[in-house]
Parts: C-alpha cells; sequence; structure tokens
C-alpha cells in the first residue's frame, strides 16, 4: 500500500544548503553538499548509481522535497565515479573511473555517514540518519547500514547482487588478458573504462559485498522500492532483498522504470509522477517509522 503523506510548499527562503568536500577512502576527494532547514528533525544521505552522480536528473528536486518536509538531505559522488572536484557533473576523469570498484564506494559511503554523523552544523538532524540508494548506490547502502549511526534504509531500484554483474566465461577470461574492458555511455557516448581490479576487488572481498547477507544482518527499520518495468535492475531483486530482511516493507509500482520517470540532464520544475509517489512514500515512511 502507497503511503501518504502531507507535503509542504518549499520556501528557499529557510533552506540552508553548503558543499561537502572530504577526503574519500583512498586519495580522491568526496564531493557533494547538504540542504536542510531550521526545523529538520531527520537526515537522508543518499547515494547515487552506476553511471550516476550526485546531480543527475532530478535528484535536486527530489532533495528539496525532503526538506520540504523537515528532513534534511545530503547527497555526494562516489570518490571514483569519473567526476572532479571542478566538474562534479558527468565524467571527465575516465582514469577515476576506472579505478574504482565496490570496496571503494562502500568506504566512500563510510566515511560520509561519519562526516555527517560528526556534524555540527546537523546536530539538530543527526539524532536519526536514513540511507536512501539507488540502483548499484543502494546495494552499498545495505552493506553500510550496521554502522551503529544508521537509522534505517531505503532502497530504490536497488541490486542485490554484484558477483552476477560481471562478464563470464570467455568475456571474463578476455578482460583478465585485456586488462580493460567498456561500456559504452549512450547519453555522452563515451566509452567507460573499468580495469580488471574491479573484478580482483570483488573476488577478494566477497564477503564484505554480499548484499543479501548484509540485508539480513543489520536488522534496521528498510522500505524497499522498485518499478516492475525496470529494464535496468530486475523488480525479483527487490522481492530478494525483502525476503533476507527481517524488518522491511516493500513497494512495488506496476509501471514504473529504473529511474521512476526521471532522465539526465532533467528540464522540468516539478518531480515525474513516479519519483514524486516514491519519495513521497518514503517521507511517510521515515515520519511513521520514527514519529516524526
Amino acid at each position: 500500500m502507497l503511503r501518504a503523506v502531507a507535503c509542504l510548499p518549499l520556501q528557499n527562503s529557510y533552506m540552508n544548503k553548503r558543499k561537502i568536500n572530504i577526503q574519500g577512502s583512498r586519495e580522491n576527494r568526496i564531493i557533494g553538499d547538504v540542504r536542510y532547514n531550521d526545523n529538520c528533525e531527520a537526515i537522508v544521505i543518499f547515494a547515487h548509481g552506476y553511471k550516476g552522480f550526485k546531480d543527475w536528473g532530478a535528484w535536486n528536486l527530489v532533495a528539496d522535497r525532503f526538506v520540504e518536509n523537515d528532513i534534511a538531505f545530503a547527497k555526494f559522488n562516489f570518490s571514483y565515479n569519473g567526476g572532479t572536484p571542478d566538474n562534479p557533473i558527468d565524467f571527465p576523469d575516465l582514469e577515476s573511473f576506472s579505478e574504482n570498484n565496490y570496496s571503494t564506494e562502500l568506504h566512500d559511503l563510510i566515511e560520509m555517514i561519519e562526516y555527517v554523523n560528526e556534524s555540527d552544523d546537523l546536530r539538530d538532524c543527526t539524532d536519526l540518519i536514513i540511507l536512501i540508494g539507488h540502483s548499484r548506490g543502494g546495494g552499498i547502502c545495505h552493506l553500510a547500514a550496521s554502522h551503529k549511526a544508521i537509522n534505517g534504509i531505503i532502497t530504490w531500484a536497488a541490486v542485490s547482487d554484484f558477483g552476477s554483474r560481471f562478464p563470464s566465461g570467455e568475456d571474463l577470461v578476455r578482460w583478465k588478458n585485456d586488462g580493460v574492458y567498456y561500456v559504452k555511455n549512450s547519453r555522452t557516448n563515451q566509452e567507460m573504462p573499468h580495469k580488471y581490479q574491479f573484478y580482483e576487488d570483488y573476488q577478494n572481498n566477497k564477503g564484505l559485498l554480499d548484499i543479501i547477507q548484509a540485508a539480513g544482518a543489520h536488522n534496521k527499520p528498510t522500505y524497499i522500492i522498485h518499478g516492475k518495468k525496470d529494464l535496468s535492475v530486475d523488480y525479483t531483486e527487490a522481492i530478494n532483498i525483502f525476503n533476507a530482511c527481517s524488518n522491511a516493507e516493500l513497494l512495488l509500482l506496476n509501471d514504473a522504470d529504473h529511474t521512476f520517470g526521471s532522465y539526465h540532464p532533467y528540464d522540468k520544475e516539478t518531480l515525474p509522477s513516479d519519483l514524486q509517489e516514491i519519495s513521497d512514500a518514503s517521507i511517510a515512511f521515515i515520519k511513521e517509522m520514527f514519529d516524526l
């Protein structure tokens, strides 16, 4: 059942926004921003997905929607997502992109959690910290949800398994021999490089990167949202995560796609209907679950 929430009109005059620039888990820095108002009672940390970034599509409008409802919203670029401090949108640093891996993203998210939890100017918000992750970011959020500062987790179109996403058979042998393989980004026309270290890191850290195992272990209040018309991550992956969790709710939208109607660059001033629907449902989940 879809949750209902009364959303307030946005008042930009009371919204605060500041940039985040902190050290990542390796050499690169984490670039982000946080939006909040004086009434915020909780904060969301948002993790983007594969070939994503903090300002992709309608994510800024999503952040505003949460702040309208007194929930601060921090979003960030994973340090090796291919962005830079000077250009955090799109992928000017493909060398860094090629050096990314799941362990790096997990440790980046932990760095963000600890930064938010220790921020003096967010002190009124950080008694309640919620993770929200989209797609690959949703899987990373489950891996980090056991952190003591995290109170709950929401995933949008999350993956349930990382291992199945790697090449196999002859393609895997070719990747090892060549040292790199490329994925076409149809929007930017870039050939996105993935070095073989990506696969080696996963193999060396399988236990740490097991989403289903992590989802079953963290026992935090969890809301799993997925579209049945998702062509990138099948909705059965949401069911797999839901079945693993001991404290979860599941929302499947019959007509929603992987990005819930958003795209990049997003050229409208209002949220796509599906993205507004899941944003409002997520806000209501936080308010009802934690009695805000």
